[in-house]
This record gives structure tokens, sequence and C-alpha cells, in this order.
């Protein structure tokens, strides 16, 4: 099982990645350091992997960390996107689901747009 560690401006959280192509070259290209945009209730950003969707899902659950591949971009899902409906969480087009938050998810909404991100090996 691999475990990161992600560090987002004053929050950090461990995260647990999936059996997926997608996680295992996320886990080779760490660690990644970026600056997080907003989009809801979602941080996403830009990473150094290009690959193409896995098992893509448009719609995820709380926590779940996902690949856009369209952005080559790294998600963090801990709450409504301007794309949900209802209570889902849904991602502007379909993501890669490669690793879920451990513990608290919410923790992220005290993380303004903008703010550093270090991802790393824990």
């Amino acid at each position: 099982m691999k475990k990161i560690k992600i560090t987002a401006g004053d929050v950090t959280a461990a995260a647990i990645l999936n059996d997926t192509k997608t996680a295992e070259a996320i886990w080779a290209a760490l660690p990644i350091q970026a600056r997080g945009s907003s989009w809801g209730d979602e941080i996403y950003f830009s990473i150094p992997v290009k690959l193409e969707t896995e098992r893509g899902q448009e719609v995820v659950e709380l926590g779940d960390l996902g690949y856009w591949a369209p952005g080559s971009a790294f998600c963090i899902f801990f709450g409504s996107t301007p794309a949900s409906r209802g209570s889902e969480i849904r991602p502007a087009s379909e993501v890669t689901v490669f690793g879920k938050v451990e513990g608290t998810p919410k923790l992220f909404k005290k993380v303004p747009s903008g703010a550093k991100v270090v991802l790393e090996r824990a």
C-alpha cells in the first residue's frame, strides 16, 4: 500500500493510493510541488504526469483524489463543485480516482486558492 503526505497551505493530510496505473505514475513522479487553485470544494493543480483517463468517473466521493487528464491535474475533492447536482461531488469532467484522503478531507476548506501544495511519499 502506497501512502502520500499532502501539505496544502497550513493543512497536512495523509492519503492512500489505489492500485491503478495512474497511482503508480504519480507515485513515481513524487515529490511534486505546485500552486493549488480552487473550484468549489476542490483543489487542483497541474502535475508532470501525462496519462489517459483510466476507469473514468463523473461523480466522486468525499476525500477522493482524482487525476483530470485534460489538464494533467491532481485533484483533491472535499465537497461540492460548481458542477455538482444536489449533494453529489462532480468533477468538471471524468477523472481517474487514484486514491483517498485519510481522516477529515473537509480540512482542505481552509486552504486558500493559490496556496503552495507539496506531495511527497509518506
